[in-house]
């Protein structure tokens, strides 16, 4: 987003208080979710709003473009760039519980998987290895280890070459899971890890095409949380240049 539109005011929220949403019901995220993004929009009146999660977004996309009277762009796993640059037709795709379940899910893999197979496995691990990373800590390679072995217990044939990120904290371990799979699990060097984030980019500002923008202040990050939370990444936010961080 900051290189598609490096003009354009952000905030971004982060909902604390409601993690982790892979672990809820799909009643729970979609209340949670169209109720939340409601009452931002009425606070804060912006132009677009991205669900930037891929759980939030398979449960709750349509339910909050009937609340919101906003663009509303969501998140979705990238099966499909995936399935149309695999050599071997066997992707894989890591996400949370609530993501890997969706019928959603099932649609992609019948449209675009249809002469190859598509492993899913559930790592809601990953996330917190993200987090630690975006503050500066550690990262469990036994985590990444076990959530890559989960997802290729069932390629008895070895042609996995395509991975899906399938959870927007993941692309932060891109480097790390890559590192894993070549060198400890032995998998092909010529795998790849996709994510959406540079279509959903390219979505948005064509949504925006030919708005003006007008920054009357910083790029903020609010939190449904403890704000020391959020504080934490103060330093990873200001590479964003987002350098005010408020409680919602």
């Amino acid at each position: 987003m900051r290189r598609a539109l490096p003009g354009a005011p952000i905030i971004l929220a982060a909902d604390y208080a409601g993690l982790p949403y892979g672990k809820k019901t799909e009643a729970e995220v979609a209340a949670r979710v169209a109720g939340l993004l409601g009452r931002m929009s009425e606070r804060y009146q912006p132009r677009l709003a991205c669900i930037a999660c891929n759980t939030a977004s398979t449960i709750a996309l349509d339910m909050v473009r009937d609340v919101l009277e906003i663009p509303v762009v969501g998140t979705v796993p990238a099966i499909k760039p995936a399935a149309l640059t695999s050599k071997t037709g066997v992707i894989g795709m890591l996400g949370t519980q609530g993501t890997v379940r969706q019928p959603y899910v099932d649609r992609l893999e019948a449209e675009f998987v249809k002469q190859g197979k598509l492993l899913r496995f559930a790592a809601p691990d990953l996330v917190d290895e993200a987090e630690s990373k975006l503050r500066g800590g550690p990262v469990n390679r036994a985590v990444l280890k076990a959530a890559l072995e989960g997802l290729s217990e069932h390629d008895h044939e070895m042609k996995l070459d395509r991975i899906v990120l399938g959870c927007t904290h993941f692309p932060l371990l891109e480097e790390e899971l890559m590192d894993v799979a070549v060198n400890d699990l032995g998998m092909p060097p010529d795998i790849r890890f996709l994510d959406g984030a540079g279509g959903i980019a390219r979505r948005i500002a064509h949504l925006l095409d030919g708005q003006d923008f007008a920054r009357n202040g910083p790029n903020r990050a609010v939190t449904t949380g403890d704000i020391s939370t959020l504080q934490e990444l103060k330093d990873t936010l200001a590479t964003y240049e987002i350098d005010q961080i408020d409680r919602f």
